[in-house]
């Protein structure tokens, strides 16, 4: 066997304050020097010519920049070396003079005649991923990639490994499609002692639940909003105060209609630690992902988001329809299903034409996802028509003739 047949012998260089070299300033140097500069490594670049990319490290001080063409002396005291030019040539004399230095070299296009390799290398929770596939990049980064999101999602750690805090954390579950949850937001539930989730939630992700994790369903707490909330409270901070890592998780955004900064005041005026990691915001998602813009050039410079659950002329609605109604942009109505037709007679009682584009997109970014088209004037009847039932996002405004222009052509 070559010595090219052998596999590498896996090793961590730490490289932090020493010197280290990359010959050229091409795209393909561009690509390992910051991995070099995250690791602390004092980096010098030798090429007559250099990226604007490059160039910006160099003037930002990240970097020393040797502009000229290669010499050995260049090796002098490196610890560590990468041969990046466009010419064989210039790699082969940058492997010779390391080898008789003894400083490994990486050559980003020959590795059979390298002495050192550049792995796929990622990086989570203290964690250093390296992947080595016998000089196959893709693959290397492909399985990479791969360990790194098992990693954040918290599915190959032991539970006694992985970091818990006694404390809430507010988590919002996004539309309800699971991909569309964050990397943050799944890794968080998985590393919780406790999840208290509410029916908005993405349910497939509970499925995913280690067996020793507890599930409070706060939907099947008796009926009453104030009265659920104040549940909600008593058990996340009791759990907390335990000593236990709580997860608060609920559709949407914790606090787009979430009712999650009332769980935060609760949190801290019991001196218990609270967190929040956000969500995707279903009015802005639901309609993107039915192909609905709710800002258009030319069309819609701004949207409103109203929650639709009291009606209009409602003692406790704090929404003055007939301003709304004045608005020219799009407006976005929240848990409004029951509440629509009322609504509807409101804006056009206060000015907006009855002509006006609706789309009412149910179960956004499930699988029942479905649109239903109407106007204000015939909202009442399609939502009969259709038999449309919560959840559902309503919106309103001439985007949705965008986006449907054959469906409300004059």
């Amino acid at each position: 066997m070559g010595v090219s047949d052998f596999p590498p012998y896996p090793a961590g260089l730490r490289l932090a304050g020493r010197r280290t070299v990359v010959i050229g300033g091409g795209h393909v140097a561009q690509r390992r020097v910051p991995g070099l500069i995250a690791v602390g490594a004092e980096v010098h670049v030798v090429s007559p010519e250099i990226t604007p990319a490059l160039e910006g490290l160099v003037g930002a001080g990240e970097i020393n920049w040797h502009e000229k063409e290669f010499d050995p002396t260049d090796l002098d005291g490196a610890w560590y070396v990468i041969a990046t030019t466009a010419t064989p040539e210039v790699n082969e004399a940058v492997h010779l003079a390391a080898e008789a230095r003894r400083v490994f070299c990486v050559r980003a296009d020959d590795a059979r005649d390298a002495s050192a390799w550049t792995p796929a290398v990622g990086r989570h929770a203290g964690i250093t991923v390296a992947v080595l596939g016998n000089r196959e990049p893709r693959r290397s980064a492909a399985v990479r990639d791969s360990i790194l999101e098992a990693l954040r999602e918290g599915v190959i750690l032991s539970r006694e490994d992985r970091e818990r805090t006694p404390g809430v954390v507010l988590v919002g579950g996004g539309p309800g499609e699971p991909d569309l949850m964050s990397v943050a937001g799944r890794k968080a539930v998985m590393e919780a002692d406790v999840v208290v989730a509410d029916r908005l939630a993405p349910r497939e992700i509970l499925d995913e639940l280690p067996a020793d994790v507890e599930l409070i369903d706060v939907a099947k707490l008796p009926r009453g909003r104030s009265a659920q909330q104040e549940e909600i409270n008593r058990i996340i901070v009791e759990r907390a105060k335990a000593g236990q890592c709580v997860v608060r998780f609920k559709g949407g955004d914790n606090f787009v209609f979430g009712r999650g900064y009332e769980e935060v005041i609760a949190c801290r005026e019991a001196g218990v630690p609270v967190t929040v990691i956000p969500g995707l915001t279903s009015p802005v998602t639901v309609p993107g992902v039915a192909g609905i813009p709710v800002t258009h050039r030319g069309v819609a410079h701004d949207f409103t988001v109203i929650s639709g659950h009291l009606p209009p002329g409602h003692p406790e609605s704090l929404t003055d329809w007939s301003a709304v109604a004045r608005l020219h942009g799009t407006v976005v109505l929240m848990m409004a299903v029951q509440n629509a037709p009322a609504i509807a007679e409101a804006l056009v009682a206060g000015g907006r034409a009855a002509t006006t584009p609706v789309a009412v997109i149910c179960d956004g970014t499930m699988p029942t996802q479905r649109t239903v088209l109407a106007t204000l004037g015939t909202l009442a009847e399609q939502l009969t028509a259709h038999a449309v039932r919560p959840p559902a996002i309503i919106v309103v405004g001439e985007v949705v003739r965008v986006a449907h222009p054959d469906a409300f052509s004059d």
